[in-house]
């Protein structure tokens, strides 16, 4: 299965704040915040939601096609993803912007706030997917993961254009689209990702109703944080999997693109839902225990020992992660 990946590639600039957010907050004070949080330690690491999920996929054997713009201090990071299974000759380089930023705060509850600065990203509008179609001999499936909102778009239409199955991947973008660009984005998705608020915000921002969702879509996966993921098909009951035990979480940025990964290699080596989101859980929970999105590694033993700890004897991965 051929997958290719777009959206966004990134530096992550990693904060922890010892506190508590919301113990910061005074109820009627909300209307003009001004917070400021001292932190202890930073961690700047490689990220970006498309170049999370691309390298979970080559940890997991398969060989994804990574698509998005990047600046001229991408070097170093490219070959990185590429020894890990990553193919990135679709990633386009600006001549004058440099790569993107993601600035996240988190605090011991592990919230979260963050910004995020587009710099080269704003150029990912004007990759063709055709070339790509055509250098690799076709693809499988495109998964249409936070980018420049006029990239998601035009992504989303070429899938259509040209046949391809998609996933949408709307995610942080989700503020920043207006209520008819998240429809299209959605509408006819194979898969649809969030996680639980993003599922809420998606319904409020579109005014849809849940089954209204499901209609349009393949299935929607959300990922419930401790709890797991939900899967959800129009007529059918939702199925809802445990996450699995994490020994203690270092940093929570990436977890949800691991947990796509996982999903979608589940998928490529002929899982059905159920044993996709067990994958997705396990490597989200190997990501968990790593500070940074790209930090972690996987093997077929670790892999096989924690979906068996987690849901029994019988839910061992039929791939290889060596």
């Amino acid at each position: 299965m051929r997958i290719a990946v777009t959206g966004s590639i990134a530096t992550d600039h990693l904060m922890r704040f010892a506190g508590s957010f919301t113990e910061q907050l005074i109820p009627d004070q909300l209307d003009k915040i001004s917070l400021s949080f001292l932190v202890d330690d930073l961690e700047v690491r490689r990220g970006g939601t498309a170049a999370n999920i691309a390298y979970g996929l080559g940890n997991l054997g398969l060989t994804p096609v990574l698509v998005g713009s990047v600046g001229n201090d991408f070097a170093e990071y490219r070959v990185r993803l590429k020894e890990h299974g990553v193919d990135t000759e679709s990633v386009h380089v600006s001549p004058t912007r440099a790569s993107a930023r993601f600035i996240c705060l988190t605090d011991r509850r592990l919230n979260q706030i963050a910004a995020f600065h587009t710099g080269a990203m704003r150029d990912a509008a004007s990759i063709d997917l055709r070339p790509v179609v055509d250098r690799v001999g076709g693809l499988d499936l495109v998964l249409v993961s936070p980018n420049d909102p006029d990239a998601m778009l035009r992504h989303t239409a070429q899938c259509r254009e040209l046949g391809i199955p998609f996933a949408a991947d709307p995610s942080q973008q989700l503020s920043r689209l207006r209520p008819d660009e998240i429809t299209e984005l959605v509408t006819g998705a194979r898969w649809l990702f969030t996680n639980e608020y993003e599922a809420h915000q998606l319904i409020e921002r579109t005014g849809l109703r849940r089954a209204a969702v499901l209609d349009r879509v393949g299935a929607w996966v959300t990922t419930l944080g401790g709890a797991g993921a939900r899967v959800e098909q129009a007529g059918r009951p939702p199925v809802v999997v445990p996450a699995v035990r994490v020994t203690e979480v270092a940093e929570p940025t990436g977890a949800g693109d691991a947990f796509r990964a996982g999903f979608l290699a589940g998928l490529a080596r002929g899982l059905p839902l159920v044993g996709a989101a067990r994958l997705g859980c396990a490597l989200a929970a190997t990501a968990l225990e790593s500070v940074g999105p790209q930090e972690y590694t996987t093997t077929r033993e670790t892999l096989d020992a924690r979906l068996v700890a987690a849901y029994g004897a019988d839910a061992g991965w039929p791939g290889t992660a060596d």
